[in-house]
């Protein structure tokens, strides 16, 4: 009886604590870090506020006093983020505020990372999809607590998109050639061809992890923006390891603050800076590979070899089929899940418009825009800011005709070939080496062949027919998307004969890197870091393979996940250890 009188008393409790949420974007909890004290403490203090972090600081937030620190700005009232039509325009700002930071990786592919309250979701192309049941139970994860916590994420983030013709052309034609049964529209990852999910609702407006922090209990958190951690603190006199027990972070006017963590042994720092932020973060507060750390005359706390290995980009290469009559704006809705390892999607609407006021409009080619850093009619060696501005004011005296069409792109599964991250420099704020290694593993080749000879006989399928001008040859389609410098890798003569070269010349990113903190590695199976105390990571640098078709509903539901089970974990802790 009492144990049910118990159960009932929470639930109150929580409906009460849902009551005092608010809504996004008017959270009276995010702040920037100039208005931070110098010092503060909490019980969990979490270092990055984006896909992962923000559902994992709204949960905590229930029963603790937790501060979420995002280095980057808020999404809300930017039209970039938050309308879909603008979407190439976020990738494309390469300006200090910006909120996706562009990398080059050392295999010569251009990528981006998250800088903005609720991350990569902020700036993706908004699939939503998640992973399987055999993903999860290869992780160790409570298939149980993994469905409630994507369903507490998509009832705020998720929705069916509408299905326009192109869209229905790519879906008609998967199923055409093969890659079948229909699964009609789910979230779940199942073999054949489906209509997944998306983050952007039916007016367009994309909706993020940050709006995840409705769930938040307005008392117990606070977020600040602008908040550029530096390092880990650690106490280790006396102790038998490092123990984390606070961060150092400035604000935008270089001002430096500390945060603590309150006393108590449960009271914990948690990374989720994401595959590139974590396990910099981590070499730059001492744990890491201790000849690389040395090197740059960082004091290693402790020796952990593999922070920054198993580092994995899921490569992509696509087709570009010019259409004959328009097409819809659409990003990602319709995936083909073949058995072989490869997934094949598609983006539409290469026409995109958008208009500046004064000014005439601005066309690019979407996710693959000479803004973007993706497909470009400047080579990448050429790309200054002068070079692209005169490559987008061509673009605009071009045809519009000539800008019709669309991409159908596949993407390898897994994948199984990876690289590692090292440090530069000490300097937070700039990026850290990276090397994927694509297609160094001969399966993820393999994988790339089939897929792109999947996308071959879509585009040749009746369905497809009308998006497809019937005197252009699959060949010749494939020299028109080669011709595109879409990376840093030198051309061969023979893309267009050979899919082995043609799959290595014109790869590119999904924007699904992972690795670096992988568990059993780097973290545990509770993710917490080895060889010290009191400090977790718990983001996409955890994974040894990229989750599902597209990730960010598995980042998503893992920081729930975690912040449930870190919440059950202090079950029966007594109050006054999380008291200072």
């Amino acid at each position: 009886m009492a144990s049910v009188l118990w159960r009932s008393a929470l639930a109150v409790l929580s409906l009460l604590q849902f009551c005092r949420s608010e809504k996004a974007p008017n959270y009276t909890f995010v702040k920037n870090a100039e208005d931070a004290p110098p010092i503060s403490y909490y019980d969990y203090i979490i270092v990055g506020g984006g896909t992962a972090g923000c559902p994992l600081a709204a949960t905590l937030s229930q029963k603790f006093k937790v501060l979420l620190l995002e280095r980057g700005g808020s999404p809300y009232g930017n039209k970039n983020i938050s309308n879909l039509a603008y979407f190439a325009d976020t990738l494309a700002d390469d300006s200090p505020t910006s909120a996706s930071q562009r990398f080059v990786s050392e295999d010569g592919v251009i990528n981006a990372r998250a800088r903005v309250l609720g991350g990569g979701s902020c700036i993706n192309a908004g699939f939503y999809t998640r992973a399987s049941p055999q993903y999860a139970q290869k992780a160790g994860w409570d298939w149980r607590l993994v469905n409630e916590s994507y369903r507490w994420v998509e009832k705020v983030v998720a929705f069916e998109p509408r299905l326009l013709q192109w869209q229905s052309a790519l879906r008609d034609g998967l199923l055409e050639v093969g890659v079948t049964p229909f699964n009609e529209f789910t979230f779940d990852h199942l073999y054949g061809t489906k209509v997944g999910g998306t983050i952007f609702d039916r007016d367009g407006s994309r909706h993020t992890a940050a709006d995840l922090l409705e769930y938040a209990n307005p008392d117990g958190l606070t977020v600040l923006l602008h908040a550029r951690v530096g390092r880990i603190m650690f106490r280790y006199k006396g102790k038998p390891r490092p123990v984390a027990h606070g961060v150092v972070f400035r604000d935008q006017a270089g001002t430096a603050h500390k945060a603590y963590l309150k006393k108590g042994s449960k009271n914990e720092i948690i990374l989720s800076a994401g595959a590139m932020g974590s396990p910099q973060l981590l070499m730059l507060s001492g744990i890491g590979p201790r000849s690389h750390l040395e090197s740059l005359g960082i004091r290693v706390l402790a020796d952990l070899p593999n922070v920054g290995q198993g580092m994995a980009d899921n490569p992509m290469n696509a087709i570009f089929v010019p259409s004959p009559d328009p097409v819809e704006v659409s990003l990602i809705q319709v995936v083909g899940i073949t058995k072989f390892g490869s997934f094949i999607e598609g983006a539409s609407g290469s026409n995109f418009a958008t208009p500046t006021s004064g000014e005439p409009p601005s066309r690019n080619l979407g996710m693959f825009s000479p803004q973007t850093g993706q497909l470009s009619t400047v080579p990448p060696k050429q790309r200054t800011p002068e070079a692209i501005a005169r490559a987008v004011h061509a673009m605009n005296s071009l045809e519009e005709s000539s800008l019709r069409g669309g991409f159908i792109l596949e993407k390898v599964a897994g994948p199984l070939s990876t690289g590692q991250l090292e440090l530069r420099n000490r300097n937070p704020d700039d990026n850290p080496s990276v090397t994927f290694n694509y297609f160094k593993h001969p399966l993820d080749l393999q994988r790339c062949i089939q897929g792109i000879e999947v996308i071959e006989k879509v585009v040749q399928s009746m369905a497809f027919s009308k998006f497809k001008y019937p005197f252009i040859s699959i060949e010749e389609l494939l020299n028109l998307t080669a011709d595109f410098p879409v990376n840093l890798i030198p051309r061969h003569d023979n893309d267009s004969t050979s899919l082995e070269q043609y799959c290595k010349d014109t790869v590119m990113t999904i924007w699904h890197y992972h690795g670096g903190c992988q568990v059993g590695r780097v973290v545990d199976s509770d993710y917490k870091v080895l060889g010290v105390d009191a400090l977790r990571v718990v983001d996409g640098s955890t994974f040894n393979f990229s989750p599902g078709t597209n990730p960010q509903a598995t980042v998503m539901m893992l920081g729930r996940y975690m912040g449930i089970r870190i919440q059950n974990e202090r079950l029966g802790t007594h109050e006054a250890e999380s008291k200072a």
